[in-house]
């Protein structure tokens, strides 16, 4: 991976997306495979759907729509400049599939797919999804209706890795890289806290994490949601700074998105992938931005 890719951006401030809670009504946390010709979750376009979901589920969404191709490019990157072996990929909050239909077309035949999703709607959209039924067993693709501080691998990574404290059952499973659309600033600092950890725990070591701020929310939160959600987010949006200052590559800010977005590139400690020469971008799109 190179930096260049996601240089820092000289535009200041932003605010960040967290581990989202699952919701109540269907939480599975087994992966279950794309169908093809499944139902489509909604009988309209993806925007109204998504839509329709954020004034639902806003906590949980984080968004007023999905993300545009600039800020899918960028949270893509990892898995376009790449080590020469197939490679794991985990996506959390996968939402209707921007960030995880561009991962299906720069991923090759041998690379594993993973999409968490803790949405039922969303999820039951992702497994219609014709392009991912298409290309997705040749990846390997799972979608996952959880939250993924709930999937088994999450689990087994926060008692201690393999077979958790005493050292019998399955070993957690790693992920080359782990592309994050999660709204941190909706959620406590303890529960961001929580899966920036996890997430650590999930990557192996020198493996590549994205994830993505909207501009301008601080002053936003204030006005709308008060002194104390204002606090919270300022609190959420200092952890995650101080969690780039540790790990970060780098990053790039989509003025197209809606509402514009910036992208961070961070690298888990104990290692260095080894990209392929010339990587970057397969498909030829710009190093910007996703989900």
């Amino acid at each position: 991976m190179t930096t260049d890719q996601l240089r820092p951006d000289p535009v200041p401030g932003s605010a960040p997306s967290p581990g989202s809670p699952a919701p109540s009504d269907a939480v599975r946390p087994d992966a279950l495979p794309v169908v093809p010709g499944g139902p489509r979750a909604d009988g309209g376009g993806e925007g109204w759907f998504f839509l329709s979901e954020a004034l639902r589920t806003f906590r949980l969404t984080g968004a007023v729509a999905p993300s545009g191709a600039d800020l899918v490019n960028a949270l893509v990157v990892p898995a376009t400049s790449r080590p020469d072996r197939p490679i794991s990929v985990l996506e959390v909050g996968a939402g209707t599939g921007a960030v995880t239909r561009r991962l299906v077309r720069v991923l090759r035949a041998g690379d594993r797919l993973h999409a968490v999703e803790a949405n039922p709607r969303f999820a039951q959209r992702l497994r219609s999804d014709p392009e991912l039924a298409r290309r997705g067993p040749e990846l390997g693709l799972r979608v996952s209706e959880c939250r993924v501080q709930d999937l088994p691998e999450a689990r087994a990574a926060e008692s201690g890795g393999p077979g958790g404290e005493g050292g019998s059952g399955p070993a957690a499973e790693r992920y080359d890289v782990i592309v994050s659309g999660l709204p941190f600033t909706n959620f406590a600092p303890a529960e961001v806290q929580r899966v920036l950890d996890l997430y650590l725990r999930l990557l192996v070591p020198g493996g590549e994490l994205t994830y993505f701020s909207y501009l301008g929310t601080s002053a936003a939160r204030l006005l709308t949601s008060g002194p104390r959600r204002g606090a919270q987010h300022r609190a959420v949006v200092r952890l995650l700074r101080r969690f780039e200052q540790e790990y970060g590559l780098g990053s790039r800010t989509a003025w197209r998105n809606v509402p514009p977005a910036r992208a961070h590139l961070l690298r888990a400690p104990g290692g260095r992938r080894n990209a392929t020469p010339g990587g970057g971008d397969p498909t030829g799109g710009e190093a910007s931005a996703a989900r």
